[in-house]
């Protein structure tokens, strides 16, 4: 009987242990580790709805109101605009106007001879903040616009507005604001952003509308948002018998390229390296035209020159960055002239064109310097001036530098040296920041989703601080956006961007790394039953014996 009693002491000791000390230490020790996420803050961010401002200053000149109508003339304007693009995605647009006469000094400035003249004197007074217009209104009388034009946008963020004829005399200042509205919404679609550029910023969110096709078209042109841009310059020598080319292409980068990578230091950081490339051929053989004695390359034909010539080009592999390709391929000596045609068979007078998300090429024909006294190779100096040219249009297609169509009656300045306008420049910020916050909120969600969905993958410290940096910058970025800095919000952006991507695409989250659960069954069977199978016995032995006793008990009372 004591024997019996301490075999059962011993089977319920072990089972205490199991089960106070072991179980516990064995869920502990084998539970995946999940650091706190903000995950109703992610969920907020799931519906995006962002509000965008942009202040809107309206100077009168002098001869444009009466010093009656100055009096009544409203110190600021709101205007708001709401568009529900879908379900999740609502976008509203507020426009403070401020409206005062011109000073002293801005009059001379408006007295220079021409319009360009007196948008860079203006410029030099006052620096308008990134992000924010100034409209002058000049009397209809003055001699800085053509007699057809009616709005100027110069190179910096200032427009000048003509007051038409009617609104001369015997109006109130009511009727004429009514009268500038027209116009000065206008402006803002050229010079600030637009519904439609701001859609076309989400099209990798929603879904457009076939009346934005042709903003769809010029989103899919432009390179994806990206902290990071490599610039790579080809020279394509297919025959290096005929021609021996020289280029300046540090020089050419310095004056026409490195301005304007210099100005768009805000939007992403570039780097420039360039290569030239002998015996490298184009991918199909150019048809040869008797009626021009040439040789031509027709639109159908150009999607097969890219492929063959990529897997010359080499890619950088310590970055990870998008790389934007310009080539400059000069033919050789018995396929020159070389030209390019469009779908109606005409001559590109760039004889250059450039594929989407990936470059660009111009070809160079060089048959001018074939003499016939020329002695092979033929020393080609190469005009980069007009090359850079092309280039830098291109340049400027691929970064989402959309031309934006101005209705009648506008005259757009030139963009200058530098390449891009001020206003120009805003324009870009404003769709890259709402691409790229719409891009982090996706991300995160998408990461909090896959992380909700498969309960055994390991979210570690590093992971959640970085979830919460790219939700606070998110958060950030919407609210500079809603008070109309610009600079910040795109900052702010660039950064939740940058640490979304480095949370979702962390090495730890590889759902291969983990076992699934029927797995687990596998393994933990073996071992555990083995020494399971026994205190199960015995307990449930004891307890027999303990309701074996029991009923002993009862029968002898009874």
């Amino acid at each position: 009987l004591a024997k019996r009693r301490r075999g059962q002491l011993a089977a319920l000791s072990i089972a205490a242990v199991v089960i106070i000390v072991g179980v516990p230490l064995w869920w502990r020790t084998t539970e995946t580790y999940r650091a706190w996420l903000p995950v109703s803050q992610i969920n907020e961010l799931a519906k995006l709805q962002l509000q965008l401002s942009t202040d809107v200053e309206v100077v009168f000149a002098r001869g444009t109101v009466t010093p009656e109508q100055q009096k009544k003339v409203p110190l600021t304007q709101t205007q708001d605009d709401e568009h529900t693009v879908d379900e999740d995605t609502v976008l509203r647009y507020r426009y403070e106007t401020r409206y005062r006469t011109a000073t002293v000094m801005e009059e001379d400035a408006l007295n220079q001879l021409t319009a360009a003249e007196a948008d860079l004197s203006l410029h030099t007074l006052s620096e308008s903040p990134c992000g924010s217009l100034v409209v002058y209104v000049i009397p209809e009388s003055s001699s800085l616009l053509p007699q057809d034009v009616e709005v100027y946008i110069g190179q910096r963020r200032t427009a000048l507005l003509r007051i038409g004829a009617q609104m001369r005399v015997g109006r109130t200042i009511e009727q004429l604001l009514a009268h500038l509205e027209p116009r000065l919404k206008q402006v803002l679609q050229v010079m600030s952003f637009s519904h439609t550029d701001i859609t076309a910023a989400l099209s990798d969110r929603v879904r457009l509308s076939p009346d934005n096709r042709e903003s769809k078209a010029d989103s899919m042109r432009a390179f994806k948002s990206s902290p990071g841009y490599e610039i790579t310059f080809s020279l394509l020598n297919p025959d290096p018998k005929s021609h021996r080319l020289h280029w300046d292409i540090e020089g050419a980068v310095q004056t026409y390229i490195q301005p304007l990578i210099t100005k768009l230091a805000p939007v992403a950081n570039f780097s420039i390296d360039s290569q030239t490339l002998y015996y490298a051929m184009l991918g199909v053989n150019p048809r040869f035209d008797g009626s021009r004695n040439a040789y031509t390359l027709n639109t159908d034909s150009l999607a097969h020159v890219i492929n063959p010539v990529e897997a010359r080009l080499g890619s950088n592999a310590a970055s990870s960055n998008p790389v934007l390709n310009f080539l400059l391929y000069v033919p050789d000596v018995h396929r020159s002239p070389l030209y390019i045609q469009d779908y109606k068979k005409q001559e590109v007078p760039s004889n250059a064109f450039h594929s989407p998300r990936w470059g660009g090429i111009m070809v160079y024909n060089v048959n001018s310097f074939y003499g016939p006294d020329a002695v092979f190779p033929v020393d080609i100096n190469i005009d980069m001036a007009k090359v850079m040219g092309v280039f830098l249009a291109q340049l400027r297609l691929l970064l989402g530098v959309q031309p934006s169509s101005s209705p009648p009656g506008f005259l757009v300045e030139p963009c200058g040296s530098t390449g891009l306008a001020d206003w120009e420049l805003d324009r870009l910020m404003w769709s890259r920041s709402v691409e790229n916050i719409a891009t982090a909120a996706t991300t995160i969600t998408s990461l909090a989703q896959l992380l909700d969905q498969i309960g055994n993958i390991v979210i570690n410290d590093n992971i959640a601080q970085q979830v919460s940096s790219a939700v606070t910058s998110l958060q950030l970025a919407v609210a500079e956006l809603e008070a109309g800095n610009l600079g910040f919000a795109l900052q702010y952006s660039k950064e939740a961007i940058l640490a979304s991507e480095r949370a979702f695409f962390d090495p730890s989250l590889l759902h291969l790394l983990y076992f699934p659960d029927d797995q687990k069954f596998a393994i933990y069977i073996p071992l555990f039953l083995p020494m399971c199978v026994p205190i199960l016995l015995s307990l449930l032995k004891i307890v027999s014996e303990a309701r074996q006793k029991r009923r002993e008990k009862q029968a002898k009372k009874d």
